[in-house]
């Protein structure tokens, strides 16, 4: 039985990021006021513990630069990094929030800091990483939360039926691949087994009209008024469920 075509979620990728500094209250802010469905962020763990939303290792601001592990939140605060803490308590719940884990110590705080916000908010996580076998082993300890396998179709070595197949049976409910790799097919073939598929880097309008074409379950884009715009006028154009 296929799939009727949904409304994808419109992720910001780091936010805002072309109105304000990428990973920073503004950025997630800004975002949901143009319009955006979902937040995208990366997380990590600063020296003290907490989970801290920047995309690399290393924290910058100007000439200031401070390796993440080793910085306390508090200091990292002054470069701008939140805490992934801040983000629930200064926005709330009511979006999707996706987060690419760049630091496997940081998934489950971010589980339990989810269940802590409420809201329906691990519901409404989605925690991305390249290892099935790193989402698999954290499905058994959250069960209420999405996963997302991203990764580069170059380099799944297992027959794609059988990966989606394997994904399925892992608990992990989403393929996230680049944009220019997914098909009309290949977008099918993972519904078929209830897996969704994302797409990320969809920059221009004419790649977010194909993916939407394609019916991909979430797009992620730099550009959010561009991003939310083109959504919306395509679900102007069809019976879309929501």
């Amino acid at each position: 039985m296929m799939r009727a075509p949904v409304r994808p979620i419109t992720f910001a990728h780091r936010g805002a990021r072309t109105e304000a500094p990428e990973n920073t209250m503004p950025a997630f802010r800004r975002a949901l006021e143009l319009g955006a469905r979902g937040l995208e962020t990366d997380a990590w763990v600063s020296e003290d513990g907490e989970v801290v939303l920047v995309h690399d290792r290393f924290a910058r601001r100007g000439l200031r630069r401070r390796n993440v592990t080793k910085t306390s939140a508090a200091q990292l605060a002054e470069l701008g990094v939140p805490r992934l803490a801040d983000l629930y308590a200064e926005l709330g719940s009511a979006y999707e929030l996706s987060i690419d884990v760049m630091d496997r110590a940081a998934a489950e705080p971010i589980v339990e800091l989810a269940r802590a916000a409420g809201g329906g908010a691990p519901g409404r996580l989605w925690l991305c990483h390249a290892s099935v076998r790193f989402l698999a082993g954290l499905r058994e300890h959250a069960p209420d939360v999405k996963l997302v396998h991203s990764q580069r179709r170059q380099h799944i070595e297992a027959p794609l039926e059988r990966h989606a197949a394997d994904l399925a049976a892992s608990g992990i409910d989403t393929m996230n691949f680049h944009y220019s790799e997914w098909t009309k097919g290949l977008v099918a073939l993972f519904h078929r087994f209830d897996v969704n598929a994302f797409a990320w880097d969809v920059q221009e309008i004419r790649h977010l009209r194909a993916m939407l074409r394609l019916d991909v379950d979430a797009v992620y884009c730099d550009h959010v008024e561009r991003m939310v715009t083109t959504v919306n006028e395509w679900l102007e154009q069809g019976d879309v469920a929501t």
